[in-house]
């Protein structure tokens, strides 16, 4: 079990006041995430979450603190920032962040049908925050970079060779170029009976082209087994009509098409890479061990996407 205590130490010694109630939260494939209370004088308790990278990331590390001030300053829902070093704090939004929970819960079952929307609406604002307002982001190549990750396995994967085949003979215009999230999903949303409250876990965020977000969120991954194309909860006419019209750009279904392609294909990238650093001996985890089982349901799907 990890130790908590000198993370402890070092946020009481930072934050200035005692921290309680500090606990490893699950996932996470190369940062912790804690929840704590910052405990005022007065007995007032300000909760927090607290990243901390732990591995080496698949993608180079982004500017988080950054991305989350600019965001915030869009109008996207996002956590406040707290601290930035040593380690990502900021504070603590309460809601569901389950998918399990938010897809089956009958609980939720009244908030489903408007979060399509709600995403779509963020997505919007996300896309609209200025280049120059978070430097050092990276700009991958959306099948080079793949590409690149799949040789560095040194291990054979016909379906994603097919996969990356089709992507490169048939790459559509880009549609713009943006800040991208990287990681908007149901997973990655803290949602309460409002809807939407906050977007969280920008580690893998970059400039790409708009689609690139739209498609991820409706990764078939993401559904978690239930049949709605959007995250297990909506619907993709839903998402891009909220997207079109809180000023996110005019989107190509056809080319919609490719970038889910891309965005299944990098899932089963990504897959194949995180498993890669348990065998290896690297990053011995059982989380990613586990995640290696997903590498043929990616071969699978990508084989009925590009039929």
């Amino acid at each position: 079990m990890t130790d908590g205590k000198p993370l402890a130490e070092a946020l009481e010694a930072r934050l200035g006041t005692p921290v309680e109630d500090l606990h490893l939260l699950p996932g996470g494939a190369s940062q912790e995430t804690w929840s704590c209370d910052a405990v005022a004088a007065d007995g007032r308790r300000r909760p927090l979450i607290v990243r901390r990278r732990v591995r080496p990331p698949v993608m180079p590390p982004v500017p988080e603190a950054a991305l989350l001030r600019a965001a915030a300053a869009a109008g996207v829902p996002v956590p406040a920032v707290v601290l930035e070093e040593p380690y990502l704090v900021v504070e603590r939004v309460e809601g569901e962040g389950n998918p399990r929970r938010l897809l089956r819960d009958e609980a939720w079952a009244a908030v489903r049908p408007r979060l399509a929307a709600q995403c779509g609406e963020a997505l919007a604002r996300i896309h609209r925050i200025p280049l120059a307002a978070v430097a050092g982001l990276p700009e991958p190549d959306p099948v080079g970079a793949w590409r690149e990750v799949l040789d560095a396995s040194g291990h054979p994967h016909p379906a994603i060779e097919l996969a990356l085949r089709w992507l490169e003979e048939r790459r559509p215009p880009a549609t713009g170029r943006v800040v991208a999230h990287g990681d908007f999903r149901n997973g990655n949303l803290i949602v309460g009976p409002e809807g939407l409250r906050a977007v969280i876990d920008w580690e893998l965020a970059h400039i790409g082209d708009p689609l690139s977000d739209l498609a991820w969120l409706c990764l078939k991954a993401w559904r978690y087994g239930r049949q709605a194309p959007v995250g297990g909860f909506g619907d993709t006419e839903d998402l891009l009509a909220a997207y079109e019209e809180a000023g996110g750009v005019e989107v190509d279904r056809g080319a919609l098409r490719w970038w889910e392609v891309q965005a299944t294909l990098r899932w089963g990238v990504v897959c194949i890479a995180l498993v890669q650093t348990h065998l290896s001996g690297d990053v011995p985890s059982m989380e990613h061990a586990a995640i290696g089982r997903r590498v043929c349901e990616t071969e699978w799907d990508l084989l009925e996407l590009i039929g």
